[in-house]
């Protein structure tokens, strides 16, 4: 599958996720790492449920506004096998155990904290990244 480039959305995107991430941490003192929301909202005894709750459906309910904004769904398509998408979502879920963090914590949050453990941690994520597709497309010949 090629994906097609649209700058304006992606910038809209970004915007959007940055400015989630300011909001979060002005008014909650906290960092949008959406792996720590989710585990911290499931966790038994968790006194800040409330907030963590709130912004999962925030995530989960804006595709859902856009949909009903734009009248067509967000466009998502994979040609990868179920059980392929279902051991990346473990493998990820171990990497965000033994890395700290998410993509969302350490990408966007940590680096503009200037801390240097995100910093490393983003640039072995992109890296893996950049070499898992190259392996899926070049390899496994996967498009």
């Amino acid at each position: 599958m090629i994906t097609e480039f649209t700058p304006i959305p992606a910038i809209l995107g970004g915007a959007l996720i940055g400015a989630s991430a300011v909001a979060l941490m002005a008014f909650n003192g906290r960092i949008a790492g959406l792996t720590g929301i989710l585990s911290g909202a499931m966790l038994p005894g968790e006194g800040q449920r409330g907030w963590r709750l709130a912004f999962l459906a925030g995530a989960i309910l804006a595709p859902a506004l856009m949909w009903l904004a734009l009248g067509a769904p967000v466009p998502f398509a994979s040609d990868l096998p179920a059980w392929a998408v279902i051991l990346s979502g473990l493998l990820v879920g171990v990497g965000v155990t033994y890395g700290g963090g998410c993509t969302s914590g350490h990408g966007v949050c940590g680096i503009a904290r200037l801390s240097p453990r995100s910093i490393v941690a983003t640039v072995v994520f992109m890296a893996f990244s950049v070499a898992t597709v190259f392996v899926v497309r070049h390899v496994l010949g996967v498009s």
